[in-house]
């Protein structure tokens, strides 16, 4: 009987989907499932339905619940982390306050002041977590749900832990291939490397023949175009399909959502698509519905066909040696030559009895990697932000976004970094009594003479030649 602990059970809708995958594969069915939560608002509600699975399919499982951490990782086989610090209010924050300061996001879980900050609160619990690993379940493998996902999964990479991060982007953009070109999903043969929600299709082909070409045509015709409209340009632009949609990618790169212009062009699609705030009204939403509800009471109790998440493949694949090939979140070491190494990076990898199994890609083309290295800035300063819990390395963090420094000045950045600090500051510990300093506007009078400095004499050589020109 392997023992997993997820940690973050409260995320119910998904926590159940997890669990049903895995009692659903051949081999995981007697599966031991300790559900923590730092709470008992709604783990019960999950433990109630896997009893109530676990009956009707005559299973060998068992599922209990604690607000232990150590408890439910104490000898676990496996641990899936799938929480949220600072819950839907702390996600308030992350968009509601950059929208004030003119910073305009639809996701803002991944990067943007939005994903920094999520990546503040979660990091040292992330730490923590993995330190009691360490003590009490030091060979359990790590499966990552928690965004943003290549800042959490660089921190891990500074631990001892066996880990591996898991998204669904690769799947889910790999059905919208299959619809462009015409091509089963499962017949398409393919390569797709870089990092976290913005990894890229290299190869794209079916029984030898290059899909690439069919794909491009496709996205010059504006009835497919329209479906994907950031996606589709930078493909366009750049030569390559990336793995996230239009409303997360455009946050991404300095180019889509800068201005009302670029807004009303490219981010004109309802919810996810694009549209401001969408996914956190959609989290409130839902938060506000169900709250006090048993979301979970006429769910069906049959085993379903298993979902889209890599999470019980890789369990199956280390507990019965069924080889599994995925995309996922590691530390580099070289998976990706012109990507730092101990960047988190998102790349082939194949599992089994004996562990993880990174393949060796080789280097990106180099406009892929240039873009990759704009986000791979912003998540190297944002985790030495959360590490040391120093404030100027947030500024710096937010000053590198490529969002951020489309629409804002650099004090402007400040300012809102500092909004945000004051706003979430009970979920981040490690920045306790310490704030971000705030910088006065310089004002220039007008007619001011220039004070008497060393020149610069390359500048001085410039000045004397205009003066010639003149």
């Amino acid at each position: 009987m392997a023992k997993v602990a997820i940690i973050g059970a409260g995320s119910v809708v998904f926590c159940k989907t997890l669990m049903l995958d895995i009692m659903a594969t051949p081999g995981l069915e007697d599966t031991e499932f300790a559900l923590m939560a730092p709470s008992k608002r709604r783990t019960p509600q999950v433990e109630a339905f896997a009893q109530r699975v676990i009956e009707r399919n005559g299973l060998p499982a068992k599922a209990w619940i604690t607000t232990d951490r150590r408890e439910a990782l104490d000898g676990a086989d496996f641990v899936i982390a799938t929480f949220q610090v600072g819950g839907v209010k702390g996600f308030e924050y992350d968009y509601s306050i950059p929208y004030q300061h003119g910073v305009d996001q639809c996701i803002g879980d991944t990067l943007g002041p939005g994903g920094i900050f999520r990546a503040l609160r979660s990091i040292p619990v992330t730490m923590a977590m993995a330190r009691d690993m360490e003590e009490l379940c030091p060979n359990a493998l790590l499966l990552n749900y928690v965004n943003p996902m290549a800042m959490i999964c660089w921190a891990l990479g500074k631990t001892k832990v066996q880990f591996v991060g898991l998204c669904h982007g690769v799947q889910t953009t790999m059905d919208l291939i299959s619809g462009y070109v015409g091509v089963p999903k499962d017949e398409i043969d393919f390569t797709c490397a870089g990092i976290n929600h913005m990894g890229w299709f290299l190869k794209l082909e079916h029984e030898g023949r290059d899909l690439y070409p069919l794909l491009k045509q496709r996205f010059e015709d504006p009835a497919y175009y329209v479906n994907e409209k950031v996606r589709g340009e930078a493909l366009r632009q750049f030569g390559y399909f990336m793995t996230e949609s239009t409303g997360h990618l455009s946050e991404y790169l300095p180019y889509f959502r800068k201005n009302q212009k670029a807004l009303d062009l490219y981010c004109d699609e309802p919810g996810f698509g694009g549209a401001t705030g969408a996914y956190y009204q959609w989290c409130k939403l839902v938060e506000d519905r169900f709250e006090g509800v048993d979301i979970l009471a006429d769910e069906p109790t049959a085993l379903p066909s298993r979902s889209i998440e890599y999470g019980s493949y890789v369990i199956e694949a280390m507990v019965t040696g069924r080889r599994f090939k995925l995309n996922g979140n590691v530390i580099n070491g070289g998976m990706i030559g012109n990507l730092p190494a101990d960047c988190c990076a998102e790349g082939p990898i194949y599992v089994d009895r004996l562990g993880l199994h990174k393949t060796v890609v080789g280097d990106l083309p180099s406009q892929c990697a240039a873009l990759n290295l704009t986000n791979i800035n912003v998540q190297r300063l944002a985790v030495e932000a959360a590490l040391s819990g120093d404030p100027e390395q947030i500024v710096h963090a937010c000053a590198l976004d490529p969002l951020s420094a489309a629409t804002l000045t650099l004090k402007e950045i400040r300012d809102m970094a500092a909004d945000m600090l004051e706003a979430e500051k009970q979920w981040l510990p490690q920045f306790e009594g310490k704030s971000i300093k705030s910088t006065p506007t310089i004002v220039v009078p007008e007619g001011i003479e220039r004070a008497e400095v060393p020149v610069d004499p390359a500048l001085a050589i410039m000045a004397r030649f205009g003066e010639l020109a003149g």
